[in-house]
């Protein structure tokens, strides 16, 4: 059993080896995904991946709770991150309330905040109280609507230096590592040097100290569209449907079950 990483741990990594980090939402998929992954994050991405939802904006405090728990009992040595969803971290009093509720509801390792300087105040007040937090800074899903679609950051000299306020405020705040999402490559690599702590790449190029998927598009269970930062690793949807054809073929022509099925 591989040991599990720690906060102390994921910072030293930065600069020695690149952290792999998987979204899982289910105890199945948590259990096959753990011995390849350095941390699980459970991500608001879960409506969209498995409810059709356009965006991430509709995930609830409760589903998070309740995927988390799911997913920590399929990882049980995985390092697990929370999403927090659209709507829960408002206000700094606010944060906490709904922080300590995961903490005291799910076996969470920490809680993954959206924004840079302009949260920096709510991230520093859930470090000062016992909450280990992740940052997510750059191309902000829950900001999807507000920006009128989701952006690609780092186009120019102003997007590339407030990035980099963004890491260092994000940092200065308490956060143990940070995701950056939907940046130009070069900047990326700026941001991930500017800062102490490890700078989690999603579209963001390879110059950052890890990368981040979601396991239904790296494994191409997810067919609505494709992410020009999304690798598939597998044809999952085809291999699905090609094997519940399968069933269903045996099935009609009573091929299935046979006599190694039959009590």
């Amino acid at each position: 059993m591989t040991k599990k990483m720690t906060i102390t741990s994921i910072k030293k990594s930065k600069g020695v080896t690149p952290l792999v980090v998987i979204t899982a939402y289910d105890a199945l998929f948590a259990k096959l995904l753990e011995p390849s992954s350095d941390m699980i994050l459970v991500g608001d991405s879960l409506n969209m991946s498995f409810a059709g939802r356009s965006d991430t904006l509709s995930a609830t405090l409760e589903q998070m709770i309740y995927h988390t728990n799911a997913v920590a009992m399929g990882a049980k040595n995985s390092f697990l991150i929370c999403d927090m969803p659209f709507g829960t971290y408002v206000n700094p009093d606010e944060a906490l309330k709904n922080a300590i509720k995961v903490f005291q509801e799910t076996p969470a390792d920490a809680l993954k905040i959206e924004g840079g300087e302009e949260k920096a105040d709510i991230i520093k007040h859930l470090c000062s109280n016992g909450i280990a937090v992740c940052g997510h800074i750059g191309l902000l899903p829950q900001a999807f609507r507000s920006e009128g679609g989701y952006k690609v950051k780092g186009k120019n000299e102003q997007e590339r230096l407030q990035l980099i306020k963004d890491a260092k405020a994000v940092e200065a705040a308490g956060a143990f590592c940070m995701v950056i999402e939907g940046v130009k490559a070069e900047v990326a690599r700026d941001v991930a040097k500017s800062v102490e702590i490890p700078v989690i790449g999603i579209g963001a190029g390879k110059d950052v100290d890890g990368q981040v998927l979601v396991f239904s598009d790296m494994l191409g269970l997810f067919e609505e569209f494709t992410p020009k930062f999304v690798k598939k690793y597998m044809d999952g949807a085809s291999l699905v449907k090609n094997a519940i054809k399968s069933y269903a073929d045996e099935v009609k022509t009573k091929e299935f079950p046979q006599d190694m099925h039959t009590y």
